[in-house]
């Protein structure tokens, strides 16, 4: 995108952000439901489909793009960019990645102004971190695909119009083999969606089991045809990969927030008659946490470049999930602390981020998943004893 427009952009969305989305965060977080017209601002502004590309209504934005745009996005409540991150990331770039020419022309354009949206069906109650080990199948009976199996912690589900499954279609096939992905619409008989989950946080953004009873779908649902079959386990790892870059960013703004709030509560609280900004182990807190933001920004925004210029999608990827989710964790720790009982308070914002910020080490890949992809992909046979 033009320099100028991109700048555009930024300043749009962060206005919206922090006018519009910032004094709505408690009531979000109260009811667990955004507001219709934050919805429909959303799609107005394109940001159903900024990382799609712009031959099917996207903003075209690059990953270095992207990730500036997850900053701002970040600053606020996780449930504002999880409404639309599915319909740009993991599900979006599925059709991107591995879809048929008319598949995209189908749905890429519904999915970028977000008059449909799209849920990500990998997850299952035995394979979250490992995916390769899915027990969902889909066979082929007559001209049409048969998939059996439920899926878990599905983002949008409640609310998704299509759902980007994968199910294994060659359960002889090694594990990381053997999988394809099928554009299943919801109200297709037998795909049922549970009553949204209740979590800890992140209100706001729905999750829910999905479950395929004999669901059927005609050939044309197995993305990428022909062409695409036994192959969807790939295509997800490496929307999963754009999806740690674009989650690290995300988790930077976050921090920028916790930075914020910290700072702003330490200029204005007294205890014995001193601001607490002016105790010395407060100002170690302040310190610390500026620092661990400023070194994610900096670690997203390499691994971004790096992401675009083809030279590195999987280390990096997770090096700087890795590092952005445990740091924004530090930081919205240190919030509370700084905070005191306050923190402790429902209706503060530090005590929101705070149970927020705790899904971040989870999703896209727990830490622990993150260790072992950079230790492998580093130390290679070694790492086997």
């Amino acid at each position: 995108m033009d320099a100028a427009d991109f700048s555009a952009v930024l300043s749009e969305v962060r206005r919206f952000v922090r006018e519009r989305v910032v004094p709505l965060e408690a009531e979000i977080d109260e009811k667990d439901e955004m507001p219709a017209d934050i919805r429909e601002a959303a799609k107005k502004m394109g940001l159903f489909g900024f990382a799609l590309p712009e031959e099917y209504g996207g903003l075209g934005l690059s990953m270095y793009e992207e990730a500036q745009l997850m900053f701002e996005l970040g600053y606020t409540t996780p449930s504002l960019r999880s409404m639309f991150g599915t319909n740009n990331g993991i599900a979006g770039h599925v059709l991107m990645v591995g879809g048929t020419e008319e598949q995209k022309a189908e749905w890429l354009p519904r999915i970028a102004s977000g008059d449909v949206l799209a849920s990500f069906a990998l997850t299952e109650p035995e394979a979250g971190s490992d995916p390769s080990t899915l027990t969902t199948r889909a066979h082929l009976q007559g001209d049409d695909w048969v998939i059996n199996g439920a899926k878990r912690y599905i983002t949008n589900a409640p609310l998704a119009d299509v759902f980007m499954v994968f199910a294994r279609t060659d359960p002889d096939a090694p594990r990381t083999r053997g999988i394809s992905t099928f554009l299943v619409p919801a109200g297709t008989p037998g795909l049922t969606v549970a009553p949204k989950d209740h979590k800890m946080g992140q209100f706001g953004a729905w999750t829910a089991d999905v479950f395929f009873d004999d669901v059927r779908v005609p050939a044309s649902a197995l993305v990428g045809g022909e062409g695409g079959l036994n192959r969807g386990f790939g295509t997800a790892m490496g929307c999963i990969a754009h999806g740690r870059v674009h989650i690290s960013a995300l988790c930077v703004g976050m921090a920028e927030r916790l930075v914020h709030e910290s700072v702003e509560y330490a200029g204005t609280r007294r205890q014995s008659g001193k601001l607490i900004g002016s105790f010395q182990l407060v100002q170690g807190l302040v310190a610390d946490s500026m620092t661990d933001y400023y070194a994610g920004r900096a670690t997203v925004l390499e691994a971004a470049r790096a992401f675009d210029a083809g030279t590195d999608t999987k280390i990096g990827p997770s090096c700087t999930k890795y590092f952005a989710s445990e740091m924004v964790w530090r930081v919205a720790d240190r919030a509370v602390q700084i905070h005191g009982g306050a923190g402790y308070m429902r209706g503060v914002a530090v005590e929101r981020f705070y149970r927020d910020a705790r899904l971040f080490r989870i999703y896209e890949g727990t830490s622990q998943v993150q260790q072992v992809i950079i230790a492998k992909a580093l130390l290679g046979k070694a790492t086997q004893g």
